[in-house]
């Protein structure tokens, strides 16, 4: 048998020791690139049209993106999205966004992410401690009521009695809106608000509501309602009512409803909120975060005013989704 030379086994123990680090590098290769980055998404409440449609755009994006989403719905809970959060920790996904319900009763679950180093995008709404969160996208709020109302007094020539159906009392587009919304009418001393009360986001609450305020007597000379889902429920008890024609409604959002009733005149006018742009951005920020790319805290995204001289470019844009 042929000896082996001290320097040939070195040679071979080199030899070995290279093909070993490049399978172990080719197998970490190909773990990385078998493993999609996973995002758990926590709901307000998809009974909501436009969370439905955020949820949508979220869809999209994250299969252009080759991302897997996991995802719960709060139902109108704040509490439940901190379970949420604690399920996505259980779960190891890579990052998390939030949709908050309440900016007080949501931000535990922040809290719960940052503590757990897991990267979290707050969406829609905002939290008490937004600061905390890896970025937000959305819409300024205060900027929503403030061309809502702007419009309305525009149409009332700054004279009237004005009713006010309102989101659920401590969301933070409540708070926003609302306020936007009292800023600009405190401007006309000719207007006054004679009732404000929340409808919840939901359609049939704002209908009973409207009914109760029709059904008492008091003089209603236009309607502002926070989001079109009550618009559109006031907008029933009016029309039952036959009163259509002297009280206007005005909501925000622009969900296809809203906008088809805009186009038909029944509506004076809506707001877009893109629920597109945030969601799709939502998940494009979760992502980058994962991969350890920096990105900007706060992304707005503006509101514009759909009337009926512009509703067919807004129709066209939803259709297009």
């Amino acid at each position: 048998m042929k000896e082996i030379t001290s320097l040939q086994w070195k040679v071979a123990l080199i030899g070995a020791a290279i093909s070993l680090t490049a399978i172990s590098n080719g197998c970490t290769q190909n773990r990385n690139r078998a493993h999609a980055v996973t995002i758990g998404v926590s709901y307000q409440d998809l009974q909501n049209e436009f969370v439905i449609r955020l949820q949508d755009a979220m869809r999209a994006k994250a299969k252009e993106l080759n991302v897997n989403l996991v995802e719960l719905d709060a139902q109108g809970h704040a509490e439940r999205q901190i379970s949420h959060i604690e399920n996505f920790i259980a779960r190891n996904v890579d990052a998390i966004i939030l949709n908050p319900e309440d900016q007080y009763g949501s931000s535990p679950a922040v809290d719960i992410a940052v503590r757990e180093h897991k990267p979290i995008v707050v969406v829609n709404a905002i939290v008490a401690n937004l600061d905390k969160a890896s970025a937000y996208v959305g819409s300024p709020d205060v900027e929503a009521g403030e061309i809502e109302a702007s419009e309305m007094a525009r149409l009332l020539k700054g004279k009237g009695n004005v009713v006010i159906l309102q989101g659920p009392y401590g969301h933070s587009a409540e708070v926003q809106r609302t306020k936007g919304i009292q800023d600009v009418l405190s401007k006309f001393p000719g207007i006054k608000i004679v009732a404000e009360q929340t409808g919840n986001w939901d359609r049939a609450q704002a209908l009973s509501v409207m009914e109760n305020w029709l059904s008492s007597g008091r003089p209603i000379d236009a309607l502002i309602a926070e989001n079109d889902e009550m618009a559109l429920g006031a907008l029933k008890a009016i029309e039952d009512a036959a009163k259509q024609k002297e009280i206007p409604v005005i909501g925000i959002d622009a969900i296809p409803d809203a906008l088809q009733a805009v186009a038909e005149g029944t509506l004076i006018g809506t707001v877009f909120q893109d629920a597109q742009g945030q969601g799709a951005t939502a998940v494009e920020l979760a992502d980058k975060l994962v991969k350890g790319e920096k990105v900007e805290h706060l992304d707005y995204i503006p509101f514009q005013l759909v009337t009926r001289a512009n509703v067919s470019h807004f129709l066209e844009k939803t259709k297009a989704l």
